[in-house]
This record gives C-alpha cells, structure tokens and sequence, in this order.
C-alpha cells in the first residue's frame, strides 16, 4: 500500500510535515489540561488557596483546549487539500494509463472494473488521507506520551489501564482478521454491480422489447444483495468495535475510582491529597490512551478498504501496455497509403487456436481492398491490426514499406482514418464529433466539416437538425439514428484526410441507394488514399479493386468480383445466397 504513495508530490510532503507539527502541537495542550486540573484539584483541596490562582488555572485550561481546536482545524484543512489533490493526480494517471492500453489490457481488466478503480477505489484512499491524517498520526503520539506522562503514578492503575488496552487490541485485531476478506470482496462486488447497472442502462431498448426486465432486476438483485451482505457484516463488526469503546471506557473510569477509593482510604492523612490528585489526572490520561485507541478503531474502518483499493489502483497503473510504441514517424520515400501483409498470423492473448493464419495481400495507394467471408472467418480482427488494437503473432504489416510496430503511435494513427463496426458519438455538438480528429495536426476548419458531412450523404439530415452543425448529441448519439451515426463517424474518418481509410462493416446501417452514394463520392474525392472495407453485403464491395475472401483465419481467394465468382467457391456461395444469377451478370 506505501507503494501508492510516491505519486503525493513535494507540495504534499511539506503540507505533511506542517500537519505533523499542528498534531504534535495539539497533543501536547490536550496532555497539558490534566496537569492544570491537577493543580486546581490540589488549591481547591488545600486551604487559605487563592480563587484568583483557581481561575488563572482555569484559563490556562480554556486556552488549551481553544488551541487544541485551533489545531485540529487547520490539519482537518490541510489533510483535506492532500487528500483532494493526491485523488486528482492519481485520478489522472490512471486516465493516462488506460488511454495507454491495447484491448488486451482494458479485456484484461474489463471496463466496468476500470471505471470502479477510477472512481471508488480512488476515494477510498482519498478518505485515508483525509482521516488518517487527522487520526492515524495523532493517536500513536497521544497514546505513547499519555502512558508516559501517568508512569509512576500507581502500579495499581497502570495495570487497570493495561489489562483495558489489551481487552482492544485482541478485540481489534479478530475484528480486523473477520473484516479483512470482506473489504476485498466489496470492490470485486462494487465492480459487478457497475458492470450489471451499465450493461442494463446500455441494453435497455433491448430489454424492454424482449420483456426482460424481470429477469434484469433478478441478476441486479442478487448482485446487489452480495453486496449490502458484505457491507451489513463489515459495518456490524465495526458497531461491536464501537459499542464496545465507551463499555471499555467507563470500566476503566469505575476501575481507577475504585482503585482509588481504597488506595485513599488505607492511606495517612497526608498522602491522600496527593493520591486524590493522582487519582484525577489519571483518570483523565487513560481517558486520553482509550481515545487514541478509538482513533485507531475508526481508522480501521478506512484502512482494510483503502488497503485493497491502493493494491487494485497499482494493478492497473504497473501494468505495462502490450503495444509499444515505436520511432519511426514516417515510410519509404515515395510510398503512401500502401499496406501490406506478410505471412500474418493471429491468436487472442491465452487462446489456443489462431484466428489468423498465413495472410498475405498489398493493397496500394488509391486501391480499394474488401474484406468478405462468413461471420467468425477473421474479417475485423485482420484490419484491427492495422491501427494495432493488436500486434500480429506472426508475421508482418508494413506500412509504406515499414512495419507497424516501428512507427510511433500517434504517426501511425495519423495516417489512418477509422470507422468503427459499431459507430462512436461523443457528447458534443456535431461539428465537434466530425472534428474530432486532427487534419495533419491541425483543427478542422468549417469548409472541411462541411466537405466531410457533404461527402458522407450527412447534408440532407444534419442541415434539418435544430442548430445545424452546431446540434447538440447526446453521450452515445441517442438523439441520431444508427444509419445517422454511421455517416457522421464516415464524416470524422473524412474530415481526418488520411491516407488510409479502415471501414469495418461501416455500411451496414444504410439502406442500398445511399451507400451506392456515399460510396461513389468517397471514391471521388478521396483518390488517393487507401480504403480497406469490411462487408457483409455482396453489393458494397463489387467495385472494389481487390476482394480478399476469408475462411476460418486463411484466405482462400483474391480478386475482382466476377474473377472470383469463377474461382472461388466460398465467395460464389456469399454471392448466390444475397444476390440472383441476372444480378450478379449484370
């Protein structure tokens, strides 16, 4: 766990250290107000006593406790400004360090567990902090100079206050060996809980048309039912613990009263005075010893918690993401758009079985490459290694004559223009999700979100939206259509101008005329860049320049479409099952 803490930065520590001096500063007037009852205990027990010495004692008191308070607020300030800044820089890297990984590490981790340890498992810590600052470090001072400050003031008691601490520290620690499970099954738990609430929020138009809600709320109450299980053991633990505290203090008290009433009356006359003084001030330091310990209790409500948070944050910030980046920014001289495979194979981390094997094609400058085959042949993992989501286990891709895993992220992402098979929209208005990219590293201007919708078949719908190219859409695009969310992210793979375009299954959602269109006006305006397309249908790829049919991960035909409805039997039976004899002559 003192692993997560080299992210607190200098600023932090110097806050630290002012902190420490502010506890030690309250400690000592809290053990310092004992002292000035003893004193006034004695004048009021001693005759011919002044009262003016009485009240100059009882300020002194009242000063004590007004700088005590003085002190617990300025490190409650402080631990408070820790705790918000360490929970905002260590909210960032883990940001930074998602935004960093392939889909191996986020599959790895599952997104609804990363969501979890960005946001509660960062709070927990947050509250350690917080509270432990104010706690963890006051009470280890508080109760080793109250035990120094009652030695030699009667074996008697000192025992008493001995058998009371060791009664918690046995209490506390099988409380703590019971909760400890507990605490790491709630972020696991916490984790489920986001992933069943997210899956129902995303699904929930396909929930209701299949009457599923029920069936929603079951999975959600049982997940829900381990949780508050889990919360309801650890917090009735927690209960025993503090209800325990004030039985464990005022057995103390009646134990030194008692003590003390025997010891005073066996005493001489003389002596009693001295051991009714005694008597008071110890009082109020075993007081003083159990409320450390209580501090202690209640940090243990935080620290089991941020123990499993910190670990889990750890995880995710040392793992180390699966694609590295590379040095080259750029191909061979007088080489663009082009993409090769060598002899390229691919199976998912763990797997046994490829789903790739020995590929090999070159798509050049201005070519349009399809990629057709039945569902499960290994069409969207092969262009997914493109961009590299995933790096091939065998073989080669080569951009502009230069292997993928050589160019450096950001050089290689801004050659390439990608449309997703599920489209992308970002809260926002829509000439912000069509910009979304940078156009050789700069901001798109207007004319080009305006060329980008144009080319896309966007104009005729976005123009009737109220506000145009500045219409809000909402996280997810909830308010567009899923042919409308198709055309905008065409537009924002447009609006990049790259030399490659990566179109996974981007056609399905539009009806045969507009695709026809926004086809033939890619094909137009983007000359020469190179388009790499998924399809299902027969009809979206007839045209394209080289048709690659895939078969369980091998390539079992290359070609133009009428070559391989002579050659290749797999691409004939795709094509007969969607389209007639006369169509596809013509």
């Amino acid at each position: 766990m003192l692993k997560i803490f080299k992210y607190l930065k200098t600023k932090d520590w110097v806050m630290i250290i002012i902190s420490l001096v502010f506890v030690v500063t309250g400690v000592w007037l809290d053990l310092k107000m004992p002292e000035y009852m003893a004193t006034i205990t004695q004048l009021v027990k001693t005759e011919g006593s002044a009262m003016r010495d009485i009240w100059l004692n009882g300020g002194y008191m009242l000063l004590c406790a007004l700088g005590s308070l003085s002190t617990m607020i300025a490190v409650g300030f402080l631990a408070a400004k820790i705790g918000a800044s360490f929970s905002q820089r260590l909210r960032s890297e883990l940001f930074n360090k998602v935004d960093s990984f392939s889909m191996r590490e986020i599959n790895k981790f599952s997104t609804s567990s990363l969501i979890t340890r960005s946001t509660n498992d960062v709070t927990q810590l947050q509250m350690l902090i917080t509270m432990g600052l104010q706690m963890l470090v006051k009470a280890p001072i508080l109760a080793v100079w109250a035990v120094i400050k009652i030695s030699g003031k009667g074996f008697e008691w000192t025992l008493a206050t001995g058998a009371a601490v060791f009664i918690l520290v046995v209490m506390m620690t099988l409380i703590l060996l019971l909760v400890m499970p507990k605490f790491k099954k709630m972020q696991r738990l916490t984790d489920d809980m986001n992933r069943v609430t997210r899956e129902n929020l995303t699904g929930l138009p396909v929930v209701r048309a299949y009457n599923a809600e029920k069936y929603q709320e079951e999975k959600f109450e049982k997940t829900n039912k381990e949780l508050t299980g889990a919360h309801l053991f650890t917090n009735r633990a927690m209960a025993v613990m503090q209800s325990a505290m004030p039985l464990i203090m005022s057995g103390l008290s009646l134990a030194i009263y008692w003590i003390g009433a025997i010891l005073i009356n066996n005493a001489a006359g003389a002596e009693r005075l001295t051991l009714f003084s005694n008597m008071v001030v110890f009082s109020s330091y075993s007081m003083q010893i159990i409320m450390a310990f209580m501090m202690i209790t209640m940090l243990f409500i935080f620290l089991p918690r941020a123990s499993v948070s910190a670990k889990r944050i750890n995880e995710v910030l040392d793992t180390e993401p699966a694609i590295k980046d590379g040095y080259a920014i750029g191909g061979l001289d007088g080489m663009s758009g082009e993409v090769e495979f060598k002899n390229v194979g691919f199976k998912y981390p763990g797997a046994a079985d490829y789903v790739l094997q020995d590929v090999s094609f070159i798509a050049k400058q201005g070519e349009t490459v399809a990629f057709i085959g039945s569902t499960g042949s290994g069409k969207s993992t092969l262009i997914n290694l493109v961009p590299r989501f995933y790096d091939a286990t065998e073989g080669e891709i080569l951009i502009n004559g230069v292997n993928v895993r050589d160019y450096q992220l950001e050089a290689l992402n801004n050659k390439i223009g990608y449309i997703p098979q599920k489209a992308v929209m970002f809260s926002g208005t829509v000439a912000s999700n069509v910009a979304f990219g940078e156009r050789a590293g700069e901001d798109a201007g207007e004319e080009d979100i305006w060329t980008a919708v144009r080319i896309a078949q966007g104009t005729d719908f976005v123009e009737k939206m109220d506000g145009a190219y500045n219409a809000q859409i909402a996280r997810g695009g909830g308010n567009v259509s899923g042919g409308q969310k198709q055309r905008l992210s065409i537009a924002r793979a447009v609006c990049k101008n790259p030399e490659i375009y990566i179109f996974d299954d981007s056609f399905s959602a539009l009806d045969y005329k507009t695709d026809r269109a926004l086809r033939t006006a890619l094909k137009k305006e983007t000359q020469s860049a190179t388009s790499l397309i998924v399809a299902q249908r027969i009809g979206t790829i007839m045209d394209a320049d080289k048709i690659v049919v895939l078969d369980e991960g091998k390539v079992v035909g290359i070609g133009k479409h009428k070559e391989l409805l002579k050659t290749c039997q797999v691409y004939r039976e795709i094509a007969m099952s969607q389209l007639s004899e006369e169509e596809l002559a013509v």
